[in-house]
């Protein structure tokens, strides 16, 4: 592991991006522009064709880095909130597809990351998946907000953003935020196991024109929607 917490091997074709800080994989400024880092650098190698996000036993991600969140610099706050944005929409828009091994809780910015992923495999556990900002005296950005409203089940929309509420993985599967769920030690063979498959069957610049077209208007809604926190 770096200094960040991050580890990144390659497993064939496959890009695989290990978080694991022993303790919450909060994402600091750091942490964000390293795992974005590794996203474009997989998108700009043509020997690569997916990447996978996998965090450490039990937790994905715990969201934000709290020290930041809670120390009062409103502009430290945006700052970091408009990082994630950003790391959110690269894995969004990226030229190839991205993963997400959920090991356990993902929470705030965790949620977000699994919305910007293509597919995502959660650990069959006791955890908490959801976007609880509003019970905390925090209010979700634009930009979270869209990603919600795009990747989120129109039955759940509302109790998961304007009610903060929580979902346990295999739920989290109906609502939106995961698309399987496998026993724990099975998470990140199982999205290795996809993310192969993707790699090896899509024929990238066919995925790259479907992804433009497909995700293209989101993609400038978000890019405005980021840009505009980063000035407030």
């Amino acid at each position: 592991m770096s200094e960040d917490g991050i580890a990144i091997e390659a497993l064939g074709s496959v890009k695989v991006v290990h978080l694991d800080d022993g303790k919450a994989n909060a994402f600091s400024k750091a942490r964000i522009a390293t795992i974005k880092a590794a996203v474009l650098e997989a998108e700009a190698d043509d020997a690569t064709g997916a990447v996978v996000v996998h965090g450490r036993p039990g937790c994905f991600s715990g969201g934000f880095d709290l020290g930041v969140m809670r120390g009062g610099d409103a502009g430290a706050i945006l700052d970091l909130v408009s990082d994630g944005g950003d790391l959110v929409r690269t894995c969004y828009g990226a030229g190839v597809p991205v993963v997400a091994a959920c090991t356990g809780h993902a929470v705030a910015a965790g949620a977000l990351l699994l919305l910007g992923c293509d597919m995502r495999v959660g650990a069959d556990l006791d955890a908490k998946i959801g976007l609880p900002e509003v019970t905390i005296q925090m209010a979700l950005p634009q930009w979270a907000i869209s990603m919600a409203t795009e990747r989120l089940s129109r039955r759940h929309l509302q109790r998961a953003t304007a009610n903060g509420r929580m979902t346990g993985p295999a739920e989290a599967v109906d609502v939106g935020y995961l698309d399987e769920v496998v026993a724990p030690d099975a998470v990140l063979d199982r999205a290795v196991e996809i993310a192969t498959e993707l790699a090896t069957t899509l024929h990238n610049p066919s995925y790259r024109a479907i992804v433009a077209a497909q995700r293209g208007p989101l993609l400038e809604r978000l890019d405005a929607e980021i840009a505009g926190d980063r000035i407030i």
